[in-house]
């Protein structure tokens, strides 16, 4: 198959800054090693020795350790690449991969941006906006606001007016960010209030709007590649309904039991969001599929996705090297929807425990056996001796398992899952295990009954009954680095050292709870994950019930709450901002 006319291209990039971090750093620095592009990584600094900071041909320091010090500094990246001589940028997924104004600060530097114009993302980026277009150009939609709801109350309106279930949706950003489904009327207001906080935390804008969320659907969307000439072409549809928090943990491609019509709805109709809209590059058009065969037009990422690979894998195109020779200038041959070859499906192997409910786990990675073999690619970012920091992402690495049939594919994954070892951290892997001997996940037409609420609903008693909690959690180091100022023949230099060495330099060396130290305290309240206190719910000294939520735990992108663990009253050990271990108290019920 030609994808691109064969003409040199107008703007070639030779020097390419990445702005992200983890596996798609490395799976950008593998496309510019195959294009001949040197590759510039940037790092926080509990990124220092990761796998894509050894793998890139440079690497700068953020000199950092939260994401708004560092992957979401605009300046100081826009900087980085000034000194590093950079001639375009590629944000990777996630951060600043949809922000607009981070495209428009890379243009302004003379840099190629590698995604779509900063006008086209900020109309799809806004999803009200994007609701808007989808309309215009005759896209299923369910009901939703006009516009962004100012409060709580408005939203608990919207949904005595519409009926349950509801969706509270960041306007801004993507990826399941900021968005919370409420089914009954007593959660709408605290919902909303949630979902503002991380829609803030991961985007820097909190503005929500609320629409219609069908019950049990299917997570269908559709691939996307445009160049900037208006040729736009969909290279397939994808399923992600396998789902939890709304963050997907299984992908695969081309979806499953669609009718041709289906299909065809699909491809047809993001075409044409994306030609409206006059979208480049690589993109994916959402819909959800009720279960009586409704669709409904969800959102449009405006950037890679994480689930690209099994795209790659059942068309044969590399869709990050596309990206690259689009942002060059190339023209797409034609807009033809290309058949699938085979079957792929990818799983995300997440630092998460699903034996505690899906609790993120940072730590060192201890041990790191990987699958390989027929049909078998693994995208990792991390390695054994790796340390999975608690600032960022919980997503290690993705496995990808290609088969020429479905089944063939899901025999290989369960191969490929059983062979892969995990120590150190807790993963995903047991979970994944679990679903690929699901019958609702393995059926075939109609006994094919996975949701997008299928792991919380269907699957939750036999992830209760099989699944337990990992044995062991270790916290990560902070990470944090200590800078100084040291003079080497008269020059002025700057050393930076782990906090954790000096801190044990110092007398009794700065000892802290370990875990277990609290378990015999039973009206302790202890930090069930490693992350940040965002927010106290109940305030010092009320009253509580056991079973009650009284704090909001921040940590690899995710809101986990805190419960008492009986009845009595609270009492605050940690202030909200503070960055908590695992097992650290915060409070007590006394």
């Amino acid at each position: 198959m030609t994808l691109f006319l064969d003409s040199p291209s107008p703007r070639p990039i030779r020097r390419l800054l990445i702005a992200n971090r983890g596996e798609i750093a490395v799976r950008i620095i593998r496309a510019c090693r195959d294009e001949g592009i040197s590759a510039i990584a940037i790092y926080a600094d509990s990124d220092r020795d990761a796998l894509f900071v050894r793998m890139a041909d440079e690497a700068y320091p953020l000199e950092g350790e939260t994401p708004g010090q560092t992957y979401l500094d605009i300046p100081k990246i826009i900087a980085i690449a000034g000194r590093a001589r950079a001639d375009a940028v590629h944000p990777g997924y996630g951060f600043l991969s949809e922000r607009a104004d981070f495209a428009e600060a890379v243009e302004r530097a003379g840099l190629i941006w590698i995604g779509p114009e900063p006008r086209v993302i900020e109309a799809l980026g806004d999803k009200i906006e994007a609701r808007r277009i989808a309309e215009a150009v005759g896209a299923p939609l369910v009901a939703g606001t006009p516009g962004p709801v100012g409060s709580g109350a408005e939203a608990l309106a919207f949904a005595r007016e519409k009926g349950l279930p509801i969706a509270i949706k960041a306007a801004f950003g993507g990826g399941g960010r900021g968005m919370k489904v409420a089914w009954r009327m007593e959660e709408v207001q605290e919902l909303y209030d949630s979902a503002v906080r991380e829609a803030e935390t991961a985007f820097g804008r909190g503005e929500c709007f609320i629409e219609q969320f069908l019950d049990r659907p299917r997570h269908v969307e559709a691939q996307v590649l445009a160049d900037r000439h208006g040729t736009v072409k969909v290279l397939g549809t994808r399923d992600c309904s396998l789902q939890r928090r709304n963050q997907k943990l299984v992908e695969e491609a081309p979806a499953p039991f669609l009718t041709d019509e289906q299909r065809d709805r699909i491809h047809d109709s993001a075409r044409r969001i994306c030609a409206h809209a006059g979208y480049s590059g690589a993109g994916t058009v959402e819909y959800l599929l009720s279960a009586n065969g409704t669709i409904s037009f969800l959102e449009v990422n405006t950037r890679l996705q994480v689930e690209h690979p099994v795209t790659e894998e059942t068309t044969g195109i590399d869709l990050v090297r596309a990206m690259i020779r689009v942002a060059e200038g190339a023209r797409l041959a034609d807009e033809t929807v290309p058949a699938p070859r085979g079957h792929a499906i990818e799983f995300r192997i997440n630092a998460e425990d699903p034996g505690r409910g899906f609790l993120p786990t940072p730590g060192p990675v201890e041990v790191w056996e990987a699958p390989s073999g027929p049909g078998v690619r693994l995208d990792s970012g991390v390695a054994a001796g790796s340390v999975v920091p608690g600032s960022f992402d919980s997503l290690m690495a993705k496995l990808i398992v290609t088969g020429a049939t479905r089944q063939e594919a899901l025999a290989r994954a369960a191969r490929a899952l059983a062979e892969f070892r995990i120590e150190g951290v807790a993963s995903v892997l047991p979970f994944d295990r679990a679903v690929v001997e699901a019958k609702d996940f393995c059926g075939e037409g109609a006994d094919f009954r996975v949701h997008t609420r299928w792991i919380e609903t269907d699957f939750a008693e036999t992830l209760a009954k099989t699944l337990k909690p990992h044995q062991r959690v270790t916290s990560a180091e902070t990470g944090a680095l200590r800078r100084f100022p040291v003079e080497i023949d008269g020059k002025r230099h700057e050393i930076a050292l782990p906090a954790g060495l000096l801190t044990s330099l110092t007398p009794n060396g700065g000892h802290s709870l370990s875990p277990g130290e609290s378990a015999a305290d039973k009206g302790a309240l202890s930090a069930p994950v490693a992350g940040t206190l965002t927010l106290w719910l109940i305030g010092d000294g009320e009253d509580v019930a056991a079973g009650d939520a009284v704090a909001v735990i921040e940590a690899m992108k995710m809101e986990t709450r805190v419960e008492a663990p009986r009845a009595g009253r609270l009492h605050h050990v940690t202030d909200a901002g503070t960055t908590v271990t695992y097992d650290e108290i915060i409070g007590r019920v006394e």
